[in-house]
């Protein structure tokens, strides 16, 4: 397991914090069971423990971890219905991004690029890399709509479930090119019903997976 390194910015260090044991979070295969203590996080960073404290407080609140007293932070896990509750969220998001996004040549270059890219990461198998970019391709589409409040509910929802995705990357990473190409190709035709219809269809399937997955790992436990 690789550490955090050591920050040498001295100038608000709360946000530095946050974006370091964020990236931590995300990119380290952590269990639930794996702490995170302000001790540990302080001395791995070299800073006070208060910015380390208050940055888990932030990560608390996204829900990307859970706090206990007196034993520290953990990495969140997720029920069955929390994950089909975040989907259903992002999935109402994403459809009303797609149907208001400003549809330029820029917007339409970036997709194309964000499918190649994606799938030169599924040929190499890079895990991580090809979350991101999905990650990447659905934050075009929500950054095209010119609302900074349904980007910014998007990318936490994004992080959330990201936390499940990595254990069952591949359950439907393989689908990711085409299910974009449908979703670029609607917006290039100018087709909006086609474009949400692909968007749902794409988030539908890999919620579907993910969930079956959970539900058979929990049977056989």
């Amino acid at each position: 397991m690789e550490f955090m390194k050591k920050l040498a910015a001295p100038q608000n260090l709360t946000s530095l914090a946050y974006t370091s044991i964020k990236n931590y979070i995300l990119r380290e295969d952590l269990d639930d069971k794996a702490r995170l203590t302000e001790d540990g996080l302080s001395r791995q960073l070299g800073i006070s423990k208060s910015p380390v404290r208050e940055a888990l407080n932030s990560l608390h609140t996204e829900g990307l971890i859970r706090i206990e007293a007196r034993r520290g932070a953990f990495v969140r896990s997720f029920s069955v219905q929390e994950v089909m509750d975040l989907y259903g969220l992002r999935e109402a998001l994403e459809m009303y991004a797609v149907g208001i996004a400003a549809v330029t040549p820029d917007l339409i270059k970036a997709l194309r690029q964000s499918i190649s890219h994606t799938r030169a990461l599924l040929k190499a198998s890079d895990r991580l890399g090809h979350i991101e970019e999905d990650m990447n391709f659905h934050g075009l589409i929500a950054s095209a709509s010119g609302n900074a409040e349904l980007c910014r509910a998007l990318t936490n929802i994004q992080n959330q479930l990201w936390l499940c995705r990595r254990k069952t990357y591949d359950l439907s990473a393989s689908t990711a090119p085409s299910a974009h190409r449908a979703i670029l190709e609607a917006l290039q035709r100018g087709n909006r019903k086609a474009a949400q219809n692909a968007m749902r269809s794409h988030i539908s399937l890999v919620r579907h997976r993910l969930v079956d997955s959970m539900q058979s790992r929990r049977k056989s436990q």
